[in-house]
């Protein structure tokens, strides 16, 4: 039937908009979604004689209904309701995935003066239509609900097989891997970072979390918040992280920590070694004031009540003067203010004694090879232990397993998971165990070049500028804190295993150690126990101390 011209003339001056939608902000970027809605909404305008005046857009969820380009377009109505405007989509699920959020949106496009069509449906406003309209925006919503369902269910199957679906942590980014797909892989410089962090937290070179901070903090290219803020929560969530152990675990998904395909930033001994530290100690405040003018502060303590020297600034007449002093009352020492340069030169000479000669240097060097070769040997015997260990949690799991079948009581069920969960992780340490086992990274030479370059001096490392070296210094060389009293100096120190092993080769009697009764000779000095080895190659092995084995090796 024809129409008549005053129609057409009304049709061909009726101004539309279009409004497309996609999921997300991946969509718009890699795909063309958008565009192809666009496409298929103005020839649909152009073929009903529409005037398209505006186009709007989102990439955001169909579950929601406070979209900005959603908002934008009923504002525009708003204003334009005096010229009310048809509202072109492409399709019923582009305005909405969800009945509430279909039902919400289409009112709200009509109190705005809008008029909704579509090329897919056609709108009306009887009963019949309706149903129509409503039955398919019900399938709309159980088509988001189920590939939602669907999209979980592949990521719970792809965790449980040991892969993290997650966005990628700090320091690891995806990578297509072949065999694997989308894998984590280390992102550098920054999975360099982390890794020296968490070892260095878990090897003791940082004893809380705010020298961790503190750590963080000295790198300008280290993520902050948008206040230029590193948070503590950050800095836990670091430290707590399994995945940086090379583990997956998905708690909320009932999913247990398991091993991952991933490469770890640290091994999973070091990060259970970070877990029990975080478990049990507080956490300590740094002064970032002090700490670094006074270096030995918290470290000597007062030789006649054993309290920790305290330090501070006195202010003189055109300068300042910098003291120890024994901050408890009632103290011999208490009030008698000890200055810093003698405190400090008194013990760089202490360090100074602790040098060993060329010849005992050599003689301890033979020492220490012989027991790198001896816990080499026994680290091999060690794996047939862990295979064995091994097949024994396999049965365990195996009849904890036929238990919980029998069982009823929840509560029982849940100890035996507990159980099973622990049994399990004992297996990761232990294939971690088995993997390093008498299989060094490195020879004896390359490990224990920086270790034996700071024995042969350790003041150079001392007279760094950097406090965290000048903290190094006392943690590898002394086995307890000093005593110290303004009358006498420095009293008997306990050294490091390495250092009082060097000590007893001297044969020293009196002076600042524990005298011995004789000279030890060589070939019937008792090797130092072989944890020495391990102990030397995690503490000595870091940046810090790399430039003492250089100039050692130079000298």
């Amino acid at each position: 039937m024809s129409q008549s011209p005053h129609t057409q003339a009304v049709r061909s001056t009726r101004k539309a908009l279009i409004y497309a939608r996609v999921s997300s902000t991946k969509q718009t970027t890699r795909g063309d979604g958008l565009n192809s809605q666009i496409t298929r909404c103005t020839e649909y305008a152009k073929y009903k004689g529409y005037v398209v005046t505006e186009l709007f857009k989102d990439d955001a969820s169909g579950s929601l209904t406070n979209r900005p380009g959603m908002q934008a377009m009923l504002a525009y109505l708003r204003q334009n309701r005096a010229h009310p405007h048809v509202v072109i989509i492409d399709d019923i699920s582009r305005l909405a995935r969800g009945i509430e959020a279909h039902l919400n949106l289409r009112a709200a496009i009509a109190g705005a003066g809008g008029i909704l069509e579509s090329p897919s449906i056609e709108f009306g406003e009887d009963s019949d239509s309706q149903l129509v309209e409503n039955l398919l925006a019900a399938v709309s919503q159980h088509q988001r609900q189920k590939n939602g369902e669907q999209t979980k269910n592949r990521m719970m199957a792809r965790a449980k097989n040991g892969y993290w679906v997650f966005h990628a942590p700090l320091g690891y980014r995806f990578e297509k891997v072949p065999g694997h797909s989308k894998l984590l892989v280390r992102h550098e410089p920054m999975a360099g970072i982390l890794q020296d962090a968490l070892e260095g937290f878990a090897a003791g070179r940082f004893d809380t979390q705010v020298e961790v901070l503190r750590f963080f903090e000295r790198l300008p290219h280290f993520p902050r918040d948008s206040r230029g803020i590193i948070r503590h929560q950050r800095v836990r969530d670091i430290l707590t992280n399994p995945v940086y152990a090379g583990m997956v675990e998905v708690p909320n998904w009932g999913i247990a920590r398991r091993k991952g395909h991933h490469e770890g930033l640290i091994s999973y001994q070091a990060f259970e070694k970070i877990q029990d530290k975080l478990n049990g100690r507080a956490k300590v405040p740094i002064r970032k004031d002090i700490a670094t003018d006074f270096p030995l502060r918290g470290f000597i303590i007062c030789g006649d009540c054993g309290t920790p020297l305290t330090s501070c600034w006195a202010q003189g007449r055109t300068r300042k003067y910098a003291y120890y002093h024994c901050p408890k009352k009632g103290c011999a020492s208490y009030g008698k203010s000890i200055a810093r340069d003698r405190v400090e030169g008194e013990f760089e000479h202490l360090l100074e004694s602790m040098q060993p000669s060329r010849s005992l240097f050599e003689i301890a060097r033979d020492m220490f090879k012989q027991a790198w070769d001896t816990q080499h040997q026994r680290a091999l015997l060690e794996r047939t232990g862990h295979d064995n260990r091994i097949r024994e949690i396999d049965a365990s799991i195996v009849q904890l397993l036929d238990r919980i079948v029998d069982a009823s009581a929840p509560s029982i069920v849940k100890a035996y998971e507990s159980r099973i969960a622990a049994l399990e992780n004992e297996k990761v340490i232990l294939r971690e165990k088995i993997a390093f086992a008498g299989r060094p990274k490195k020879g004896f030479e390359e490990s224990f070049r920086t270790a034996l370059g700071f024995l042969a001096n350790p003041v150079n490392l001392w007279r760094s500028e950097d406090i965290r070296d000048k903290k190094t210094v006392l943690k590898l060389t002394f086995a307890k804190q000093l005593s110290y009293t303004k009358r006498e100096g420095f009293r008997t120190v306990l050294p490091t295993l390495p250092f009082e092993v060097i000590q007893r080769l001297k044969g020293e009697r009196g002076g600042n150690f524990r005298p011995e009764n004789e000279m030890a000779h060589r070939g019937r000095f008792e090797l130092p126990t072989p944890r020495f080895v391990v102990w030397c190659s995690i503490q000595l092995s870091y940046r810090c101390i790399s430039r003492v084995a250089g100039e050692a090796s130079g000298r």
